[in-house]
């Protein structure tokens, strides 16, 4: 099936230098936002490696026949110059209500690396996106975790692997994919299985299924949460959080760190969404203290997620995972608040768990075996 079937496939004429090749990454970021004229348009940005990039959005924003409004730094001992435009300097002193108030006049914020919702700019730009106004694109930059699900540094081999990704993704066919994914899971039960012995179903019912398919057009299709409205890229992952009562069985765990401590042969066993019994053959404690600290929101399920972005897949030879898991196959089957996919979670603590080898099931139908992806060719 090929829902984009009257349209051309989408071609790259980009060659592709080393990294970092500002202008191709400038360029591709303003054909995925494809501003509409007189939109007005922020960024956020932590200064220093990517003051290069700012520079060439502002000018692409104008020329675009966007407004640019200036870029807020999130390091509160730099502030360059040339970004603090009246706009900029205005909202200095506000206090967060006249913040989120200021802001809802924007329809695209551009959050470049460095940017998080710890800052006051940032937190404030998310409760606007709550009021169901604008958009975001998260370009973090960032993501990348060992086996274990620990967080690496962004070496000089993982910045050129990104940029290769971010630049020759096929996002039509990705969306395709994704819709195509979305369509299967609304009426069919999804099981999700491993070798260590994961074995766990839901339904998604009528929740929100967020793809992240690269689109950060103001067209982008309906937006029911506040994931919807903050696109990633690179792109590659639906997010989903299942119906809670729904969610039945158990997850095994890769070796992995809990509360500051290794732990061996875990096993959660979830009954209506909640954790209900805890084993392990080492580290036990070290999860029921983690667990135990973020109280009724740690043993809750969060979301599902499922990458389809065959650039970011998982090779053999790879000992990492990239950005966030979503590569085709990756799955995340995580823990805490998940008000922000839509669900009914809500509390202080979220935790993400990779899984690679992981099998997927719709229905009847094997979409992921042993972390390929497999329909993805049917779907085209």
């Amino acid at each position: 099936m090929c829902w984009l079937s009257c349209q051309n496939k989408e071609v790259s004429t980009i060659q592709i230098k080393s990294f970092p090749d500002w202008e191709a990454i400038a360029n591709k970021i303003m054909e995925r936002v494809d501003l509409v004229e007189g939109e007005r348009v922020i960024l956020m940005a932590q200064p220093g490696n990517f003051d290069s990039l700012v520079f060439l959005l502002s000018e692409k924003i104008y020329k675009n026949g966007g407004i640019y409004l200036g870029t807020f730094s999130v390091d509160s001992s730099s502030k360059p110059v040339a970004w603090e435009t009246d706009f900029v300097k205005k909202a200095k002193g506000k206090n967060m209500g006249d913040l989120i108030n200021y802001l809802m006049e924007i329809d695209l914020g551009i959050m470049l690396p460095g940017a998080n919702p710890s800052h006051t700019e940032y937190a404030a730009m998310q409760e606007v996106l709550k009021s169901d106004k604008g958009r975001t694109i998260h370009f973090h930059w960032s993501g990348a975790y060992d086996i274990l699900g620990e967080s690496l540094e962004i070496d000089s081999v993982i910045n050129e692997y990104y940029q290769k990704v971010f630049l020759e993704t096929d996002y039509l066919k990705l969306g395709r994919v994704q819709r195509s994914f979305e369509e299967a899971i609304r009426n069919e039960w999804v099981r999700v299985t491993t070798p260590l012995g994961t074995n766990i179903k839901f339904n998604v019912g009528n929740r929100p299924v967020t793809k992240q398919d690269g689109d950060a057009s103001s067209e982008r299709g309906e937006l029911r949460n506040l994931i919807d409205r903050e696109i990633e890229l690179p792109a590659g992952a639906i997010r989903v959080a299942p119906e809670e009562e729904t969610i039945e069985g158990t997850i095994a765990f890769p070796n992995s760190m809990w509360n500051g401590q290794n732990v061996e042969g875990l096993v959660l066993t979830f009954r209506s969404g909640k954790v209900v019994t805890i084993k392990a053959t080492l580290g036990v404690e070290a999860v029921k203290a983690e667990l135990g600290l973020a109280g009724e929101t740690g043993r809750s399920f969060r979301e599902f997620a499922l990458g389809f972005n065959p650039l970011l897949s998982i090779s053999k030879d790879m000992h990492w995972i990239p950005y966030y898991g979503y590569g085709a196959g990756v799955v995340r089957l995580s823990l805490g608040d998940n008000s922000e996919l839509g669900g009914r979670i809500k509390g202080d603590y979220v935790r993400w768990n990779f899984f690679t080898d992981a099998t997927v099931i719709v229905g009847e139908d094997v979409w992921v075996e042993d972390g390929k992806l497999l329909k993805v060719k049917r779907s085209i």
